[in-house]
Order: structure tokens, then sequence, then C-alpha cells
């Protein structure tokens, strides 16, 4: 039988106590992640890679774990780390996934993923091409045919288009979608009755305040009510709303991509809703406006602010996710977070994870919470 390895790559958290949260989180999940992967039997090794002293501590003698802790010599470049951690281990068949990625992934389809590779000899699959953070690739060799990328997010398009693997994607469901980059994530996460036991202990001793999710996402098992989804909202997920909820979606879809082709660096994004906010104020844009628009929504507000030439710090961002203005320091994201705990109608704030991953998990979590199943209408034409 084909050997297949895992390697899972997770780092420090950051300096501001937010920051931290989320550092912890990703460190509870990737225990997870980790025990799951030990118990399918499907890897000869599983090689956690870190410069987290506690997460190396804690998996340290585990089945088939081994700890490669960063090098503190170098700056961290995740293509060259992934690279010579192949390298030094002689892999050739690898799955590899970020620490904060797919906590809700089962060990069903890390098993499939490896008989993919056992029976292939050339092959990539990945959760999403244009942006990366669960793969496994076969022959691994081929990362020393190719310019190593500085973060995971560009490697399925670097392995299908200048390795020429052929390329699979993973059926696309809150396990493969989902992961934790920011704090409102920990919230969307905390919903779902599927977390894993790491990652729900942590969860629940960090008592969120998940009232206004859990009151907007009530919204897509209600059908005849409305909701907005405002934000880099791609085809796929709005196909999802369409198909997996109950209520009618209203879909506000701009700037995809800012970050990869630098629109966001440049200051060139713009955003009808930015527009629309600024002609008349934020506070009559939540008190007023969004109310009309549906009985819930859903903003990525990157886009709002990288169209105001506003790039908070990542404190303040994930304060205003958590809809806690108290800690924010920006006088005007203070003012935007304020406005939108006052709008008559719930209103969930985040990034990019919140219109993607973070819907697939809501929705999945507002129906097993209604404790009814979808009934799909079929219309006869």
């Amino acid at each position: 039988m084909q050997r297949v390895d895992l390697i899972v790559m997770n780092g420090l958290g950051g300096d501001g106590a937010v920051e931290r949260m989320v550092g912890d989180a990703r460190r509870a999940i990737t225990l997870d992640l980790v025990q799951k992967a030990t118990m399918t039997g499907a890897f000869a090794s599983v090689v956690v890679s870190t410069n987290d002293p506690v997460l190396a501590e804690q998996v340290n003698g585990w089945p088939h774990v081994i700890v490669e802790m960063d090098p503190e010599e170098e700056a961290f470049h995740f293509g060259r780390r992934l690279r010579s951690l192949v390298a030094k281990h002689g892999m050739e068949r690898v799955v590899y996934l970020g620490g904060g990625a797919a906590p809700l992934l089962t060990e069903a389809t890390l098993q499939d993923m490896a008989r993919q590779l056992r029976e292939a000899d050339r092959l990539f699959i990945a959760n999403n091409f244009h942006s990366t953070d669960l793969c496994g690739l076969t022959p691994a060799s081929v990362l020393l045919a190719v310019e190593p990328p500085e973060n995971d997010n560009s490697l399925g398009w670097l392995l299908s288009q200048e390795g020429k693997l052929p390329a699979r994607e993973l059926p696309r469901t809150p396990a493969t979608v989902f992961d934790v980059d920011t704090a409102i994530d920990l919230a969307i996460l905390s919903l779902h009755p599927g977390v894993p036991p790491h990652t729900r202990a942590y969860l629940d001793s960090l008592a969120l305040d998940t009232r206004h999710i859990e009151a907007a996402s009530r919204v897509f098992v209600e059908r005849g009510a409305q909701v907005l989804v405002a934000g880099r909202v791609s085809s796929t997920t709005m196909a999802y709303l369409e198909r997996e909820t109950a209520c009618r979606t209203r879909v506000f879809s701009e700037e995809r991509g800012m970050r990869s082709d630098g629109r966001l660096a440049r200051g060139e994004a713009r955003s009808l809703l930015a527009m629309h906010m600024e002609s008349v104020g934020v506070e009559r844009f939540f008190g007023e406006v969004i109310p009309q628009l549906g009985q819930a929504a859903f903003i990525d507000d990157r886009v709002i602010w990288a169209h105001r030439r506003l790039w908070p710090s990542a404190n303040d961002r994930f304060s205003s996710d958590l809809l806690r203005p108290e800690e924010i320091a920006d006088p005007w994201v203070r003012r935007f977070t304020e406005a939108a705990i006052s709008c008559p109608v719930p209103v969930v704030l985040g990034g990019h994870s919140l219109v993607t991953g973070g819907l697939y998990v809501l929705v999945e979590a507002a129906w097993a919470r209604s404790g009814v199943e979808l009934q799909r209408l079929v219309e006869v034409t």
C-alpha cells in the first residue's frame, strides 16, 4: 500500500487579547484535527509544524505524530517550510492542513483523501483552488519545480497550473469550506452541533454572546422571509443559499479578489453599499435602510472599510465582529459598530469567511436547531 503522510501547520496568535483568543482556538482545532487523523489509521505520519511550544507539548508522544518546531532564526515562509518538511521526511503523497482550517472535517473525508492519493500517480485535491487551506497532492516532489508560495491560499492555483497536476475539488460543505481566521468565526462555529471536543471545550469557556447571530440565522429557515448578504459573495455561495435555505436572499456581491489582485493595497476598492452609506450616513444606513432590505443582514464589512481606504488593527476588526465597541480604538469603526448594534434587525459583521464558509455553517446549524428538514419547492414550468 502506498504511504500517505499528513502535514498540519499552525502558529501562535497575535499580541492583542482578541487575537490571542483566535490563536488559542486554532490550537484547539489543531488538536482535534491531529486526533482525528491518527484515529483514521490512514496516515503513516502526522507532522505538526509550529512555533507554539504549548501545542508542541500537547501533541508530543501521540501515536504517529512528529513535532517540527519552526526555525527561530528565519522569518516564516509557508512554501519554503512546506517544501523543506516534504524533503526531510521523504514524502511523496501528502495531505496538508492549515491549523485553523476545516474544524468540522470528518475522519471519513480524511480517509477518502488518503485513498485518492494512494490510487493516483499525479493528483491535486483541494477544498478551494483559489483559496486553499486543505489539500492533498502527489507526487509531492512537484513542490521542487515551482516557486514556493508565501501563503497557502495560492497553492491550489500554483500546483494545478504551473505544477501541471490533474486537479479535483472536494465537495463544498460546511466541513470543507469553513475555517477560523477571525473572531466572528469562533462565534459562528460555537453554534454548530458537530464541533469536536477540544474545540468545543475552548469555545464554551469563552461564553461568547451569539444572540444576534442566532437571531439572524433563524431567518434562513423561515419561508417568506428575506436575508441580506453583502460583500465578497461567490456564485457558489449564492447557489448554496438558494438551494439550502427556506428564505429569499438579497445579495450585494462586490470586490471579490480585492486582496489578491492588489486593489486593496492600491486603495482602488469601491463599494456601492459604502457609497450609499456615505450618502445617507451610517446611523440612517443601519437604522432605516437595512431594515427595508431584509429581516437579517450578514455584511462583509472589510469591503466597506477598503472603500474608505481604512484598514483597522486586528483588535479593532475582531472587536467590531463581536459587537464590542468599547474595545475599539478607531472612532469611525466604533461608530459603525454601534450603529450596527442599534439596527432594528439583527446584523452580523465579519470578513470574507463570514460570507463564505460562515454562511454554510450557520445555515446547517439553523436547520439543526429548528428540528425540521428543508422542504424544497418544486416549480413546474
